[in-house]
């Protein structure tokens, strides 16, 4: 079996983050997104892998690599011809899959748990395609199944009436034959290859198609909020072993609970950290309080500051004087008191697409 990652598209409800960023290497728990798809397909028992990529991309190779470091066979295929819908990322790497069944993981899905199981499910069933479902309040926002006595039906894109409470997850298993399914189906209304369209072919052609509830939690980090929710989730799942200190803490800074401290960090005098924390290396942080579900990259700078439930990406400067709630603070980004220049108000320089509250 081998794997396909996504690893392109413009993830524009998170702009303006993602004007600079590759989406799928914004850090999680100090780590890019990706990275944890790519963990998750290899503890499976997966070791070749395709990602798609924008045209033109050089960022996401370079953090990659060939995938020497998970044990891994590692490939970059470019998305051709526009953003074509979901269903024809696979299609792209058709030759490269060279008739091997597959596994499909959109990357910007976070889950808690294994895919072996999924993985064995799909072999041990002989399923021509089968996927990941979740329980959601909003169903609507994504492909709903309909399922009649335990057994999918049909399946629907985001629907006004929901036939159930389940979503379609990111995470698919097909075999060969989703490349004679690929070539019935049309784009639909908003110009687009369905992978719903893929099932619905599949469930016609009485095809032996699954599903698999997930266990534990799910996130698509498809917004603002998504991403400091699964940062939380990743921090919080951490187990103790994983949780390293390798900086400096002065003895009047008060550590509690799972706190990750990279190299060559230090925690000044009078600091307060409280776990679940991910500070990266080569971090000053002075005077100030870091509250739970918080990561920190590398050579960020924090002083008289106090943070709760955010993400600060590296080489960060943050000297405010006030309380950080859920926020996202981009590379390079400065946040400084307006008390410490004149006149008196507040200085903002904004692009596109910002959220700012005062």
């Amino acid at each position: 079996m081998k794997a396909i990652l996504t690893g392109g598209g413009r993830a524009t409800r998170l702009r303006p983050i993602t004007y600079t960023w590759n989406k799928h290497l914004i850090p999680l728990a100090n780590k890019p997104m990706i990275f944890h798809a790519i963990e998750k397909v290899v503890e499976a028992g997966i070791t070749d892998i395709a990602i798609n990529t924008n045209p033109g991309e050089t960022e996401l190779q370079k953090y990659i690599g060939d995938g020497s470091k998970w044990g891994a066979n590692i490939h970059f295929f470019e998305q051709r011809g526009g953003p074509l819908g979901i269903a024809n990322v696979p299609k792209q790497a058709e030759e490269w899959l060279n008739g091997s069944p597959f596994l499909f993981y959109l990357s910007d899905n976070i889950v808690l748990g294994s895919l072996k199981s999924f993985a064995d499910h799909f072999i041990n069933g002989n399923f021509d395609a089968l996927m990941a479902l979740a329980r959601v309040s909003d169903p609507h926002r994504f492909g709903v199944p309909e399922i009649v006595d335990g057994k999918i039906v049909y399946l629907e894109e985001k629907p006004a009436v929901p036939k159930s409470s389940y979503a379609v997850t990111g995470l698919y298993l097909f075999s060969p034959e989703f490349f004679d399914a690929y070539s019935t189906i049309a784009p639909s209304a908003r110009g687009e290859y369905e992978i719903t369209d893929i099932y619905n072919w599949f469930l016609a052609n009485k095809r032996n198609v699954g599903y698999q509830e997930i266990t534990g939690w799910w996130k698509d980090t498809g917004k603002p909020d998504d991403l400091l929710e699964a940062n939380a989730l990743l921090l919080n799942d951490r187990a103790a072993g994983a949780v390293r200190n390798e900086g400096s803490v002065d003895e009047t800074a008060i550590i509690q609970g799972r706190v990750s401290i990279g190299k060559g960090s230090v925690i000044g005098a009078g600091c307060l950290v409280r776990g679940p924390v991910s500070i990266g290396s080569d971090c000053v942080i002075e005077r100030s309080c870091i509250g739970p579900f918080t990561s920190i990259g590398n050579n960020a700078r924090i002083t008289d500051a106090e943070i709760d439930h955010s993400i600060i990406f590296c080489d960060a400067t943050i000297s405010c004087k006030r309380r950080l709630v859920d926020a996202l603070i981009g590379k390079n980004a400065i946040v400084t008191s307006a008390e410490d220049t004149k006149p008196n108000g507040h200085k903002l320089i904004i692009g596109d697409n910002a959220v700012v509250e005062l």
